[in-house]
């Protein structure tokens, strides 16, 4: 039998519990009165950054791109970015954005390198947040590179291509073609050419437009070349066409006429290849310059016939080894120039060792830019093959176009 007493003190026992029940429920689930009643929590509720961290390379992944691996936040600004190659702990130089939403390495990172990112960020009321990565950027074995010319910010004569080499043959051509684009102020159409599976040229139908602008998109970071390869690549590269300038040399009277935008303004004696070592015919470009140069035989397949240590004035036509430049060597007493071809397939031209004093040689040297063109005729060798040098003009548009993968 329970006593009023015994009753009264259970009721307040019961009491106490359910308070103490209230007070776990306030405690842990928000206050069932605050400010927001619409159950997503008030005032008391735990107070979290909004502030949004996004590391671009995800924590443990591997392939990251060594291009456009940054950080960014939403809702907030960074307050402090640490990059380093894991292991070593060498920082990354990089920098946060003006407006405090990004930041990005101040130079390409390196293929196959592990590297670490601890970012913080502040939101509007001053409240943390922190994230971190650590990854790894896409192997060499992984990923593909292509050379490539001209360079950004040079002048070139109106016959230069934009030739890519790469390091990696490419199976998908469709996909790497269509992220690499050349256009021009001229508003000529320009179309790709590929030559087996590593070399990929882009050209207009005719001479580019003097004056006019080039700009090369490279857009290949991340796009996969071949199964498992992938691009790294990602630039922007412009450049300018200058005065156009075609040499024509005539094998059958020994001379060059160099006519500029369309006018005469030398003719050149030459000495073009011998009987035994003929020079190619066809339009070819000049793809580099050397004020001096060594010239082996070994080098090119004729042995041990010449080794001259600083040929003076040397442009190269052909990947085999094809130069105009100038010759010192030659008998003073009977010169060749203008009467007989006497060179291993070269054209040469009168000049002194050196490369100093007022030549022919020097004077085309000086007059002549990478991307002119140099036109063979009249000689009893072949036409040279489009893809020895950047001799792509001796195709015509249609084959040329049947070449492109897009």
């Amino acid at each position: 039998m329970t006593t009023p007493d015994i009753a009264a003190r259970r009721a307040l026992g019961a009491c106490a519990a359910l308070m103490v029940g209230a007070l776990t429920l306030t405690a842990c689930g928000g206050s069932a009165n605050a400010n927001n009643d619409d159950g997503k929590g008030g005032k008391d509720s735990p107070k979290t950054s909004t502030a949004k961290i996004a590391i671009s390379a995800k924590d443990g992944s591997t392939g990251a791109s060594i291009n456009a691996t940054g950080v960014k936040v939403s809702d907030g600004k960074l307050t402090d970015v640490k990059m380093t190659v894991a292991g070593s702990g060498q920082t990354v130089p990089g920098a946060i954005s003006a407006d405090g939403h990004t930041w990005k390495p101040k130079e390409q990172l390196e293929r196959g390198t592990k590297y670490q990112i601890a970012a913080t960020a502040k939101d509007a009321e001053g409240r943390t947040a922190a994230a971190n990565s650590i990854f790894t950027t896409v192997s060499s074995s992984n990923s593909f590179i292509g050379t490539y010319t001209p360079d950004n910010g040079s002048t070139v004569g109106a016959g230069m291509p934009v030739s890519f080499t790469f390091d990696k043959s490419i199976t998908d051509k469709k996909a790497v073609q269509s992220h690499i684009t050349v256009n021009s102020t001229s508003g000529q159409q320009v179309a790709g050419h590929w030559f087996g599976d590593r070399r990929l040229d882009f050209r207009p139908q005719e001479y580019w437009k003097t004056g006019s602008k080039v700009t090369l998109s490279i857009d290949l970071d991340g796009v996969e070349g071949a199964k498992g390869v992938y691009g790294v690549q990602k630039k922007t590269v412009t450049f300018t066409i200058g005065r156009s300038q075609v040499s024509t040399v005539d094998v059958n009277t020994q001379t060059m006429t160099v006519v500029r935008d369309g006018k005469t303004i030398k003719t050149v004696p030459i000495s073009a290849g011998s009987p035994q070592h003929t020079t190619y015919n066809g339009q070819m470009v000049i793809a580099e310059k050397f004020v001096q140069t060594r010239m082996n035989g070994s080098t090119v397949g004729f042995g041990g016939e010449y080794d001259i240590p600083d040929v003076p004035h040397a442009m190269r036509l052909t990947t085999s080894g094809t130069f105009i430049h100038g010759n010192y060597w030659y008998n003073r007493g009977n010169p060749p120039f203008g009467h007989t071809g006497t060179s291993h397939g070269c054209v040469g031209l009168a000049d002194v060792q050196g490369a100093q004093g007022a030549t022919e040689a020097k004077w085309f040297f000086d007059n002549s830019l990478v991307g002119d063109v140099v036109i063979v005729k009249n000689s009893p060798d072949t036409t040279v093959s489009p893809d020895n040098g950047l001799n792509g003009w001796n195709m015509s548009w249609s084959a040329w176009t049947a070449g492109s993968a897009v």
